[in-house]
């Protein structure tokens, strides 16, 4: 089917926040006396909303009630860290404003929640931000579970095959797999052989290179 819209997850993918969750998620696990080696958790535990995150991080059957404020404590630690040094994955911003130029929908389904959806794009100030954008904390499971994604394609009104994902982790990319879209995988935390997979359709370190490579020219011919 042909490409109708491009659904990108966030952290890793459109905004270079990885290091600095890392260092939230280590500022956390010091206050709350956790004594883990965060960022290979991390790296392991991207794609899971924050509720997930929190119920296994104290391997317990926490509320949802508790494990969102835990997540709100975490993530406000990230933002505080993240806006002074604020940054996007290169390219990130002018490639999605080619794609909305060529008649693509865009969708960001990411297991962050809305505050981080907020400060991201608020961050990023694109001149049109993706239309549908689904969060962490809205219920749905994480990845590697396809939902986020099929939510955003619901939202979008476009049938899951002809959507593009957008992905930096593994479970991330195995979620849009089970969600039957392709993806493009971004090597910002990951390595091109831990991302591959039967629907990923490129492999890239930023979105300069798609750009350069005429990913979007492309799909322009497919949608012609």
């Amino acid at each position: 089917m042909q490409t109708q819209a491009l659904v990108f997850d966030m952290d890793g993918t459109m905004i270079d926040s990885l290091g600095f969750h890392a260092r939230s998620w280590s500022e956390f696990a010091r206050q709350h006396g956790i004594k883990k080696d965060m960022f290979t958790w991390m790296r392991s535990a991207n794609g899971r909303t924050g509720v997930e995150c929190m119920r296994e991080l104290f391997a317990q059957d926490l509320s949802d009630e508790q494990a969102r404020a835990l997540v709100a404590q975490k993530e406000q630690i990230y933002r505080d860290l993240f806006a002074p040094e604020f940054a996007e994955i290169k390219g990130f911003s002018e490639f999605a404003r080619l794609a909305f130029a060529r008649g693509l929908k865009l969708g960001m389904g990411t297991a962050g929640d809305q505050n981080n959806i907020d400060f991201a794009l608020r961050q990023l100030a694109m001149p049109t931000p993706p239309q549908v954008r689904v969060g962490g904390d809205q219920g749905l499971p994480g990845k590697p579970q396809p939902d986020i994604f099929l939510e955003v394609a619901k939202g979008l009104g476009v049938p899951p095959e002809a959507c593009i994902v957008f992905e930096d982790a593994p479970l991330g990319i195995e979620a849009a797999r089970r969600a039957g879209m392709r993806a493009v995988a971004i090597c910002s935390s990951h390595s091109r052989d831990e991302l591959a997979s039967p629907n990923v359709v490129a492999c890239v370190n930023n979105y300069l290179e798609l750009i350069d490579s005429r990913f979007l020219e492309k799909l322009h011919v497919e949608l012609t």
